[in-house]
């Protein structure tokens, strides 16, 4: 069984608000981590907790054994993993762990890559949001090959809760893009129940209390108010290309992704007044 001991040197490219949390528990549970931001600011307060910052995510390749990522979209992946240099300066059996929300394509293309490389590549996205990353009980879905989860799942653990396993490459970036189109689409109905019960005159703090001892409970119902939906339509997006890609109709899916559209966090907390 691998054990913490066996990795000792990391990475975290990408420390805004998820990766700087990402990389302060890997701190905190006895890794060394190094660190890239293109923010001087985030670089800053990742400084002050202790994380190494690096001029580049090569630099921060140098001589680390597994490196979480955490950028924001497809194209600053595949910058980081192909054009920066970093395959260049990662030592054969390291591990890059794709913790962003991407693409399955792109995740089974870099990890193809980098295998000639002799460097594994995971997908690791991760769910239940900032808080769950502030206290470090993310849970993580995770593609790839046995041997990459092996040697990188104590330094996921550092940071995550739950860390599944799900298959081979890809696999995790799927189970993530499932989760969150059942989020939206929750919050979605939510929304439009909560706004009749507020119609019909309820109290509806106290009637959300209530139905989270029913049948009608779910997640977002039972955080109502904490969420933003700040990423509904970039998760819809994937959702709904991969369905076209797949040729599977998802009318349901369609109308979430126009209900959301519109949904924010202060027309969600509005109901609670």
């Amino acid at each position: 069984m691998v054990t913490q001991t066996e990795v000792k040197r990391t990475g975290v490219i990408g420390l805004g608000a998820m990766g700087l949390q990402m990389a302060k528990h890997m701190a905190a549970k006895g890794f060394d981590v190094a660190g890239y931001d293109v923010s001087a600011d985030a670089a800053a307060r990742a400084k002050a907790l202790g994380i190494a910052i690096c001029g580049s995510p090569a630099e921060v390749a140098v001589g680390a054994e597994v490196i979480i990522v955490m950028v924001a979209t497809d194209d600053q992946v595949r910058a980081v993993v192909l054009a920066s240099g970093l395959l260049d300066r990662l030592p054969r059996g390291a591990v890059i762990c794709i913790a962003s929300s991407a693409s399955p394509d792109l995740c089974r293309e870099l990890a193809a890559t980098a295998a000639r490389a002799g460097i594994g590549v995971l997908d690791t996205p991760v769910v239940l949001g900032q808080e769950a990353a502030d206290n470090g009980t993310l849970t993580i879905y995770v593609g790839g090959e046995d041997a990459a989860f092996a040697r990188a799942k104590p330094v996921l653990a550092a940071f995550g809760r739950e860390v599944l396993h799900l298959g081979g490459s890809g696999t995790g970036q799927i189970a993530k893009t499932i989760n969150n189109l059942l989020l939206w689409a929750c919050m979605s109905a939510n929304f439009e129940a909560l706004s009749l019960a507020k119609k019909l005159g309820a109290d509806v703090p106290r009637l959300i209390a209530a139905l989270g001892q029913g049948s009608g409970a779910n997640w977002s119902l039972s955080r109502w108010g904490k969420s933003t939906g700040k990423w509904a339509e970039k998760d819809m997006d994937v959702a709904l290309d991969l369905a076209q890609q797949a040729r599977m109709p998802m009318p349901l899916a369609g109308l979430v992704d126009q209900l959301m559209k519109q949904l924010n966090q202060e027309r969600m907390k509005a109901l609670m007044g």
